[in-house]
């Protein structure tokens, strides 16, 4: 019995292709998008994970320069014969690797799974050989001699360190590890090298949770798409037991058990379900692989991380999408049943008994939609924390989304009380009555429209802020870098001689409100008064700032210290001031301080400006001058169009993904659309057929099915627009908020939203060509069965 209920079942599939395509399709684009998202998130993550191991960050204490990048070997030689033991690091770029140089002999381990004496194997050359991962060696250009190792970070080579600084040309240190084991009475370094000061390894950057945000967001949107194509899976599975009510009222008549015929249900569509979910993983791995080299460049220019550009297969992600996907419709799954178990044995044969438990279901849904948007308003209101931000999205997206059927519904009633010619009263009451068929495609629209607009909004406000921040921090037309003090007293004399307005940049890391802050000094000028625009502010703050009376400081800082203009800021133990400004710092996940220039070097006596930002009107020639005059190297002059075009491009591809991911969303809802049509195109015959035969062509009948789909995406669009802007307020005013630290405005793209909504009603009307040529194509008779058998 049982093999003959199975083959019973399986026949619906073999009558029905396209609904198994449908079904298959929708699991595996809604299973690749997730797992794509995944697969790249679990990439990057193990990354992280091999480059702390390689480089030991994060696991012992360092002495770093308090100005500058470079520790001369001399303070080195004076730490170690005063007792201090450390090991020397030197770190510098040669071909765009990253390339590190350690002590072998010295150095307290962390180089992962490569050994510190292979360094000096002399039968490998080690000594004269960089160790780099295979992907990082295809890179490289000839004439750097390296040793492939798997067990090395992307992007990193590690060397001895003579090896290295004879690479570099360089005779100096970049920073010293601290072992732990110190032997007591060794001197305070203040009394040692007061040049040098002391990092914890808890304040050192952990790549890893500065890019927990980007990967949060990534996830975010993975887990929207795989909901709007798990849309496309419901509406099948409910597409599936409408047009097999008649199967099972027969089942059930010959007397197969109701447990065991959904039993055999469940297997049947967990099975089909698995052999979806394994596509999708598949087509995962694709979409990853394509989208992984944008991923690697925007987290290498916004937080200087480097990924992995080869993509391994990792259990965690291909099984994450396997689980996700068998889930998704257990749950989708288990409302069917639940209407089968509990619907009598011969009502599921009547026409209306499945559109009466649709009744049902929407009463059901609103009261879902209400419950949920009540929740996402409390979350506006009282919630916080990035978790509470997310949650708030959810509650919003999938609200309504639910409320859709109830608003479309009413909106339809509208259009039919108006219609005065008999045809169009048909035409809106028919299409009130496709919605319990149609709901699930048309809130997978909703919310891919409504994302597009949403993320168009932010991105699109992200940029016209962006640009005016460039424009406010760049400034100077010249940036110039010099070594020494020297050289920097000698530009100094010179820009001043020419009457040249210069900008000395100095900056020190510190600890601030007990986090990781850059302390400033700024020359308060013309340049820093015209061109700074402040979020908040007293009157006037650069002159209090001037005074040493004040601080300027970012936005994050503000935000995660709790603290705002007129509140006092501890800088040291014997300097406390209060908040004049508070600026915004875009795309900077640190916290800063900006103080006067002459507070600045009370505080720090020893420091020099080496960096310098140069106003003029020609800086061509000046640039010229430099060279000639100061015999400043060419590459140690940056031009302030330079840095803003590298800056636009790091923005530019921090949002390719995005973009990526919104356009593969829309497509998931153009399919979902065309897939519920075409199942419902068998279904609507025996409305359809009394129509024609009142003397309605065919031709007319297709033409109106092609105008119900670009009426019902015309109301999704305009439910959209509201929803997509409600979304983007969510994601500039709370969750960049929370990720990131700092809030952007929101600006209106009408212009925009106009071609979306276009685009919308293009995917509408190419999904509902289809079926439309196919009733257009219909036989007569076949419109004719209708009224020879009683349905």
């Amino acid at each position: 019995m049982i093999g003959a209920c199975f083959s019973a079942l399986l026949s619906h599939w073999r009558r029905n292709p396209i609904q198994l395509f449908a079904y298959l399709a929708g699991l595996a684009l809604a299973t690749a998008l997730w797992s794509g998202v995944q697969a790249i998130n679990a990439e990057a993550r193990a990354s992280y994970d091999n480059a702390a191991a390689t480089l030991g960050e994060g696991q012992f204490d360092q002495l770093v320069p308090r100005q500058g990048s470079r520790i001369p070997q001399e303070t080195y030689i004076t730490l170690r014969r005063a007792g201090w033991l450390v090991s020397p690091v030197i770190e510098g770029r040669l071909q765009g690797l990253r390339i590190i140089g350690v002590d072998p002999v010295t150095t307290p381990g962390g180089l992962g799974g490569l050994q510190p004496e292979r360094l000096l194997t002399v039968g490998e050359a080690g000594a004269e050989q960089v160790f780099v991962n295979p992907q990082t060696a295809e890179r490289l250009q000839a004439g750097l001699t390296v040793t492939v190792d798997a067990s090395i970070a992307p992007g990193i080579g590690i060397a001895d360190i003579g090896t290295v600084q004879t690479l570099l040309n360089r005779n100096d240190l970049s920073r010293l590890i601290v072992l732990p084991d110190q032997p007591l009475g060794r001197p305070d370094l203040s009394s040692v090298a007061p040049e040098l000061r002391l990092q914890a390894a808890a304040q050192g950057a952990d790549i890893g949770q500065l890019t927990d945000s980007f990967h949060l967001n990534l996830t975010a949107f993975g887990l929207l798409s795989f909901a709007v194509g798990l849309f496309i899976v419901h509406s099948t599975i409910g597409l599936a037991f409408e047009q097999r009510r008649g199967m099972i009222r027969t089942l059930r008549s010959l007397g197969v058990p109701l447990r065991l015929l959904l039993t055999m249900i469940a297997v049947e569509m967990m099975t089909l379900a698995a052999i979806g979910a394994a596509l999708g993983v598949i087509a995962g791995y694709l979409i990853a692989a394509l989208l992984l080299p944008d991923v690697a460049a925007t987290l290498r220019g916004l937080y200087g991380a480097e990924i992995s550009g080869k993509l391994h297969i990792r259990v965690e992600w291909w099984l994450s999408g396997l689980l996700i996907a068998l889930l998704g419709t257990a749950i989708a799954l288990a409302g069917r049943i639940w209407q089968i178990s509990h619907m009598p044995l011969l009502a599921s044969v009547r026409p209306r008994a499945w559109v009466m438990a649709s009744a049902a279901r929407f009463r059901f849904q609103t009261q879902g939609a209400m419950v949920l948007l009540g929740a996402a308003l409390l979350l506006a209101i009282f919630g916080k924390g990035l978790i509470a931000g997310f949650a708030l999205l959810g509650c919003l997206l999938i609200g309504a989304a639910l409320a859709l059927p109830v608003v479309t519904a009413l909106m339809l009633s509208i259009c039919e009380t108006r219609a005065r010619a008999p045809l169009w009263q048909w035409f809106w009451a028919d299409t009130r009555q496709q919605l319990p068929g149609l709901s699930l495609a048309l809130m997978a629209l909703l919310l891919a429209v409504a994302a597009n607009i949403g993320v168009s909004t932010m991105v699109s406000s992200f940029r016209l802020t962006f640009i005016g921040f460039l424009d406010q921090r760049l400034a100077p037309e010249l940036f110039v870098q010099v070594e020494t003090a020297e050289e920097s007293a000698a530009l100094l004399s010179y820009l001043d001689a020419k009457a040249i307005e210069a900008l000395p940049l100095m900056s020190v890391q510190t600890r601030i409100t007990g986090r990781p802050t850059e302390l400033y000094s700024v020359r308060v000028g013309p340049t820093y008064r015209d061109n700074w625009v402040f979020l908040a502010a007293a009157t006037p703050p650069w002159d209090a700032v001037a005074a040493g009376q004040a601080v300027v400081v970012n936005e994050q800082l503000a935000r995660r210290a709790g603290l705002w203009v007129g509140d006092d800021v501890e800088i040291d133990a014997k300097l406390t001031l209060p908040i004049a400004a508070v600026v915004g710092d875009y795309g900077n996940p640190n916290g800063q301080v900006v103080i006067a220039q002459s507070l600045f070097e009370r505080l720090h006596p020893s420091l020099v400006p080496l960096r310098f930002g140069i106003r003029s009107a020609d800086p061509a020639a000046l640039r010229q001058d430099l060279t000639q005059a100061l015999g400043i190297t060419p590459n140690a002059i940056t031009d302030q169009a330079a840095i803003k075009a590298l800056s636009m491009q790091v923005f530019e591809r921090t949002f390719t993904v995005t973009a990526a991911l919104n356009a593969l969303t829309l497509m998931v809802a153009g399919f979902a659309i065309l897939m519920s049509l075409l199942t419902l195109a068998d279904l609507r015959v025996p409305q359809l057929a009394p129509v024609w035969a009142l003397g309605l062509t065919r031709r007319m009948l297709g033409w109106l099915e092609v105008l119900r789909a670009v009426a019902l995406a015309t109301l999704v669009f305009l439910c959209a627009v509201p929803l997509g802007l409600a979304l983007a307020w969510v994601l500039l005013s709370i969750i960049n908020v929370e990720a990131f630290g700092w809030q952007l405005p929101m600006y209106l793209f009408p212009v925009e939203y106009f071609w979306l909504g276009t685009y919308a009603l293009i995917a509408a009307v190419l999904a509902a060509l289809w079926p439309a040529m196919r009733l257009m194509r219909k036989p007569p008779s076949a419109l004719l069965k209708v009224f020879a058998n009683e349905r």
